[in-house]
């Protein structure tokens, strides 16, 4: 039987309360809004905290999806049916929608949160790496104020972000780019499983040439939220074959798979390659779709 160690529990009832809590509670507290990936760790003994404090009812204040002209704004507690269903994504941010379908399944994706993933860091997860290609930044608030960080700060190792304590993720915050298309492929063992490996890409036209390029990786040991060395490959030059090509392999090389039971190291890394050339290929030809 698989049980958690013994903790408190509080519920808050808005953000001010969540982060005073925080505060009074100290490290050993931990937020849970959907809880899909927090309560099998604490079955496990795999994370033991103190104190939960359960955010679900700040939904009326951290559950939106909006744009102001410049940015698109998504509240930390935004569910991913949410960014599966919504209009403004598909339009702006397409990366979602692909990824969100290859996300769990119907009742985790209807209550896992997007805070909740991006906070929870794991290495195999999705949305950071659709977060880091989209140049995304993460609004994070304590009881002094608020702070913005983009993904290579926020982004701190396996499990780890720069959330501290006594403070939460409040927003996700992403450019909205003219003349620009996403995509995410992923490779899984099974309908919604982890990545074996997963990639996603940003392409953004400056004229005839690729004006800005965003390249993250999932599961594969990425030396970095983005590959900027494999960007550097795209930009100023024409949406190609061979530029996609050796952005791919410069992506494949910014890696450190392990071999586990899905697949040797070399087996990953070629996926790596092959996955962001798909996912650069189908991202050129929306922003290109965008120009007609």
């Amino acid at each position: 039987m698989q049980v958690p160690a013994p903790f408190d529990y509080a519920r808050a009832t808005s953000v001010e309360e969540a982060l005073a809590l925080l505060d009074r509670l100290g490290p050993e507290a931990r937020l849970i809004a959907g809880g899909h990936s927090l309560l099998p760790m604490m079955k496990l003994r795999l994370a033991t905290p103190e104190h939960l404090i359960d955010i679900n009812p700040l939904e009326g204040e951290l559950r939106y999806i909006r744009e102001d002209g410049e940015r698109i704004h998504i509240g930390a507690l935004t569910r991913h049916r949410d960014l599966l269903e919504s209009n403004l994504l598909a339009r702006c941010a397409p990366i979602f929608f692909d990824a969100e379908q290859v996300i769990a399944d119907p009742p985790v994706r209807n209550r896992g949160t997007i805070g909740g993933a991006l906070c929870q860091a794991d290495p195999a997860e999705d949305l950071t790496a659709v977060c880091a290609a989209l140049d995304a930044e993460m609004v994070i608030r304590g009881r002094d104020g608020e702070r913005v960080v983009d993904m290579a700060e926020f982004q701190q190792g396996p499990f780890t972000t720069a959330v501290g304590v006594g403070e939460m993720l409040v927003e996700v915050s992403i450019p909205l780019r003219e003349h620009a298309g996403s995509a995410y492929e992923k490779v899984e063992r099974r309908a919604g499983d982890w990545a074996i490996a997963a990639a996603a890409a940003m392409v953004q036209l400056d004229g005839p040439d690729v004006g800005d390029a965003g390249i993250s990786l999932t599961a594969v040991g990425a030396h970095a939220p983005r590959l900027t060395w494999a960007e550097d490959a795209l930009r100023g030059r024409p949406p190609s074959e061979e530029a996609f090509a050796e952005a791919a392999r410069r992506a494949s090389q910014d890696c450190d798979p392990i071999a586990d039971q899905r697949g040797t190291a070399d087996y990953t890394r070629h996926l790596a390659r092959e996955l962001t050339h798909r996912a650069l290929r189908r991202a050129a030809e929306r922003a290109l779709a965008e120009e007609v």
